[in-house]
């Protein structure tokens, strides 16, 4: 009697001691840049539950989760590259693997995480389970020369798209042998800053600084190369000063058309999917930095830099204008629907906080403090190519 009531006793200690039992799809972090932290958060119940520090330069980062939900990988400025249990709330290993590092991405199969760097510049291939270096592609454009890499998205068949900054290009790599990866290299313009790949995995697209216009390649037809599309936008015209490069990675893409931040201007552009073709212009009130749709493509919520990173505007599709702004907080620097998108969340950096909207209303929640807030990522990216 007393062996099994100190069995059941261990058990209760056992079970008091585990973390709460909940469910990986509700969960979401957020990047604390100033202090080197994440913030894990319920996004029903719109709380933390709990905070990890011990990240690195976490002022330009970002995360992708496991096919499961369960683990969050984060990609910091310095090089980190932070694997953390969703679940339990804590670091399960990290690893320093570049000198200047801007986020990465995950594979079709789950199995690799790949990591984009800016120093030395390339990518790399880690096992997604114990983070062990696979492979690297040095982003060597030229003998001697090496380039930064920008807009890195998965793609099935367990290949990555990125760009190249300094080489003009587009790189392909194909990591079906996660230890030999193949690569194949495309011409895109000159300085492609970011890239992203349609939900549906077919196009790469690629947002040129150094010129008008942007690289579009189809991964099904890759042997036709790429092309430029919307390439006279904006000639003739006296350009603004651009004071924060602008993102395309807000999957902006709504009713058959993209909404794309246009470098140095005051609009967002409309884009037909089916012909490439400019069918639009959105104006705004600053410098788009992230065009992002609602889940459902009913709506697109857009961003600034500064002088202009107080205000958010909204834009129905259906109308096809901005249809409400406001201005919730100092600093706006990224945005993240809840899965079915009755909310969005904003990270206020300069007022230390994160902010809950209702998409319907635009009523505002509840909010979150944090420290110097940027992204915010939850866990439904992981069902989502390119995410």
């Amino acid at each position: 009697m007393k062996l099994i009531l100190s069995l059941f006793l261990a058990a209760l200690l056992g079970a008091c001691a585990s973390p709460q039992l909940r469910g990986t799809g509700d969960l979401g972090l957020i990047i604390e840049r100033a202090s080197g932290q994440v913030t894990l958060v319920d996004t029903s119940a719109r709380q933390p539950y709990a905070r990890i520090a011990g990240l690195g330069d976490l002022s330009h980062a970002s995360a992708v989760y496991s096919r499961d939900g369960r683990y969050a990988y984060v990609f910091g400025r310095d090089g980190g590259l932070t694997k953390v249990d969703m679940l339990e709330a804590r670091i399960v290993k990290r690893v320093i693997q570049a000198g200047n590092a801007i986020g990465g991405s995950i594979s079709q199969d789950g199995r690799l995480v790949v990591a984009q760097n800016y120093t030395p510049g390339g990518i790399k291939a880690f096992d997604a389970e114990t983070l062990e270096l696979l492979s690297e592609v040095p982003a060597e454009y030229a003998p001697g020369q090496f380039s930064k890499v920008v807009g890195l998205a998965d793609s099935p068949g367990n290949k990555f798209a990125y760009a190249l900054f300094e080489a003009g290009e587009i790189w392909v790599s194909d990591f079906s042998d996660p230890r030999k990866p193949t690569t194949q290299r495309y011409p895109a313009g000159n300085q492609p800053y970011d890239g992203l790949v349609t939900p549906d995995g077919r196009y790469f697209l690629a947002g040129l600084f150094g010129e008008d216009g942007v690289a579009l390649l189809d991964l099904w037809q890759p042997e036709k190369g790429s092309r430029k599309i919307l390439e006279n936008y904006g000639r003739g015209e006296e350009k603004l000063p651009v004071f924060k490069m602008p993102h395309l990675r807000g999957w902006t893409v709504a009713q058959g058309k993209i909404y794309l931040p246009a470098v140095g201007r005051h609009e967002v552009l409309i884009v037909d999917v089916n012909t490439w073709r400019e069918v639009g212009r959105i104006p705004v009130r600053g410098q788009p930095v992230f065009v992002m749709a609602r889940p459902d493509g009913r709506q697109v919520w857009v961003n600034f830099a500064f002088p202009d990173n107080a205000k958010m505007d909204v834009i129905d599709t259906l109308a096809g204008k901005v249809a409400h702004t406001f201005e919730p907080g100092k600093g706006i620097l990224h945005m993240e629907f809840t899965p079915r998108g009755e909310h969005i969340w904003l990270s206020a950096r300069d007022d230390n906080k994160v902010l809950i909207y209702d998409t319907a209303s635009f009523a505002k929640l509840g909010e979150i403090a944090a420290d110097s807030p940027s992204g915010i990522f939850f866990t439904t990216r992981a069902a989502r190519i390119g995410f």
